[in-house]
């Protein structure tokens, strides 16, 4: 990067509901997390802004605690009315963003920084009801309809087989030239019920990336061996193969929010982004 050359760290958060996802999109038209942000961030910085995000996410698919990166010239953090200091952009931001997309804080990224390739883990959690009336109407936009009921002792189950370090191509939509193998680190269901909401879930997932599709297939191969469409065995079958199945449900993509995303001590920045850029193996 060049030396007149500042890289922002944005954290940032959107209800996905509206949006055709995060990236922009060559048809024109289409409402995009991204083409949103960038268009504000250039109005005010006078740039093309571009902006490089730590998870790509899909239409409908919400965030709490998204991270981007952005390069901007030093000197126009100095001529926007910024006085230097990025942390103003939040203020501004605000102002020209629409209401489901906000962005939390604008800081100078440490050495080394890249929000895609220097992220050390993801976390999703997805939200779930199976009751006949649907979701809490206060909570329509980010929690999912299941029309069976479930067992949670048996998606919990499911899930604990499909953690670790595996090829999981039958789980992830295809992409040229891109590996499909990832370490899922932690997967738990848990039942998150009140008297307003009852036979609600919650599935918290994390790995060091997922790949297109992969959190929702993840999910849906779960809640259909708990209303029992799908058997016990699936999941151990589906590990060993090497396209996406048919076999897997696709849950919903409301139910889906990136919930946080990790990163190395400054000093392991760089070493961490090498290590991503490495194609993986098993």
């Amino acid at each position: 990067m060049s030396d007149d050359l500042l890289r922002l760290r944005l954290d940032l958060a959107y209800d996905g509901t509206d949006f055709h996802g995060w990236a922009r999109q060559k048809q024109p038209g289409l409402r995009t997390v991204q083409g949103v942000l960038e268009d504000a961030l250039s109005l005010i910085l006078r740039i093309d802004a571009a902006l490089t995000v730590a998870g790509r996410t899909d239409a409908g698919v919400h965030a709490a605690r998204q991270v981007a990166h952005l390069d901007v010239p030093a000197a126009s953090l100095e001529q926007r009315t910024l006085d230097g200091d990025p942390s103003r952009l939040v203020r501004r931001l605000a102002r020209l963003l629409p209401e489901d997309v906000r962005v939390h804080a604008v800081t100078a990224a440490p050495p080394g920084f890249d929000a895609r390739f220097a992220a050390l883990r993801r976390h999703y959690v997805y939200r779930v009801t199976t009751h006949p009336r649907g979701a809490l109407p206060t909570r329509a936009r980010d929690t999912a309809h299941w029309l069976k009921p479930v067992d949670i002792e048996d998606m919990q189950a499911t899930a604990d087989i499909l953690c670790g370090l595996h090829d999981f191509a039958a789980f992830c939509k295809p992409r040229e030239h891109a590996t499909t193998i990832r370490d899922l680190q932690a997967f738990t269901w848990r039942e998150v019920s009140t008297p307003v909401e009852p036979q609600t879930y919650e599935a918290h997932v994390t790995a060091d990336a997922f790949c297109w599709n992969m959190v929702r297939s993840l999910v849906g191969t779960c809640l259909a061996v708990g209303e029992g469409r799908r058997e016990a065995s699936l999941p151990a079958t589906l590990l060993g193969e090497t396209q996406r199945s048919p076999l897997i449900p696709l849950a919903p993509a409301k139910g889906l929010t990136l919930c946080g995303v990790d990163y190395p001590a400054d000093a392991d920045l760089r070493a961490r982004t090498e290590i991503t850029r490495d194609r993986r193996s098993l």
